[in-house]
């Protein structure tokens, strides 16, 4: 379809405040599509969260359930299902069990049935541009808001379309959490007993460490041993084509590399501890350290193992977690034969594969939801003539 415009309008489109839509859309402000009712709900501060319960608690932050609380008094009472508005975040959600709010910025908008469809006002919501104003409150802005209203049988459909592309990605997300709840697993249980099947794990000789159990033959030493712990330098201004790593991550870009690689970072300050493997060239910044080899080792074997042992930097007497040099030259680690570590880091890659195929996928579907979620809430693409079952 070609783009709408003042002069020339497809049949059947009229233009309206909010652009070209279908004669038969009307548009509605956002006080029409919600109830004004006294509902009682009850409000739990964060630090009273639970990690188990009876009840979810759902708040303004990004995951659906924030945590759990066993009081019955504090449920809402009101009808199902509701949106909730984050009222300083902006983030939306779409709730039809049974739930407790958390105590700030968490909004409940109770739909208006006999103008919209709950499912159909969550995604229209969601197509919604609002300002940041960073911490500020934001719901005076939705209050704003003007919406478009397709008849009842085409917001269904609408609905129903948009669902079925969120249930795809929320399989995807429960795949990629299965699967690096795997890898956890897997890494416990490699850097225990070595690249052999749980079945078989009873015969692998074992001894007590410093670090744990490790099978008889391999190593324990300290990083120093392996590697020389270097301090990263001051970020350079001239930008270009190789990373910056600091402590919070991959923050710009530099045309100076300023170590060999491969290599692993070491976050010094800020998120102290964290690690990051390059096999390119990188740029440490001051508040990193990185390695520089004294023997062969396989990186994705260290790495993998930093990553399930990190170092915390919490004993430092500082207001942020903060590493010193002799933290890392005397961590502990396993070392196992070469071909170990090889088959080790083998295992692992391929699992990082996984995860990272999902992830892709789930990116994949996040755009294509994103644009399908515009065009069908501004009747780019129409659906009232689809077969649909709903």
């Amino acid at each position: 379809m070609k783009p709408f415009t003042n002069e020339i309008l497809p049949q059947g489109y009229k233009m309206t405040e909010l652009g070209a839509l279908p004669e038969e859309w009307e548009v509605v402000v956002f006080e029409k599509c919600i109830k004004n009712e006294a509902s009682k709900v009850g409000k739990v501060k964060q630090q009273e969260y639970k990690v188990y319960g009876k009840y979810p608690i759902i708040d303004q932050g990004q995951s659906l359930i924030a945590g759990y609380c066993d009081n019955e008094k504090y449920v809402y009472e009101g009808r199902l299902p509701v949106i909730i508005f984050g009222d300083h975040t902006r983030i939306l959600k779409f709730i039809n069990f049974p739930f407790v709010t958390g105590a700030d910025g968490t909004k409940v908008l109770i739909p208006n049935t006999s103008v919209i469809l709950p499912e159909f006002f969550y995604f229209a919501l969601l197509n919604i541009k609002i300002p940041n104003r960073g911490y500020n409150r934001h719901y005076s802005l939705l209050r704003e808001q003007k919406l478009p209203l397709p008849p009842l049988p085409e917001q269904k459909k609408i609905a129903t379309v948009l669902s079925a592309m969120q249930e795809a990605k929320e399989k995807t997300q429960v795949v990629i959490d299965a699967t690096k709840a795997l890898k956890k697993s897997m890494m416990k249980h490699l850097f225990t007993y070595g690249p052999v099947p749980t079945e078989e794990t009873e015969n692998v000789p074992l001894k007590e460490t410093e670090i744990g159990k490790v099978p008889e033959e391999w190593e324990v030493v300290k990083l120093g041993e392996v590697a020389e712990v270097k301090y990263g330098k001051a970020n350079t201004k001239d930008k270009g084509n190789i990373p910056v790593v600091g402590s919070g991550g991959v923050y710009s870009r530099t045309r100076t590399p300023l170590v060999d690689y491969p290599t692993i970072v070491i976050g010094r300050k800020g998120t102290a501890g964290k690690s990051w493997l390059f096999l390119e060239p990188c740029y440490p910044s001051d508040t990193t350290f990185y390695l520089r080899w004294k023997k062969d080792i396989d990186l994705k074997f260290l790495y993998n193992y930093m990553v399930l042992n990190q170092l915390s930097g919490e004993h430092a007497k500082t207001t942020l977690p903060s590493l010193q040099k002799a933290d890392l030259i005397n961590y502990s680690l396993p070392l196992p034969p070469l071909p170990i570590q090889q088959k080790i880091a083998s295992i692992l890659s391929a699992i990082d594969a996984k995860i990272e195929a999902e992830e892709n996928k789930k990116k994949s579907l996040e755009d294509l939801f994103k644009t399908l979620l515009h065009n069908l809430m501004t009747a780019k693409i129409r659906v009232h003539n689809l077969e649909i079952k709903v």
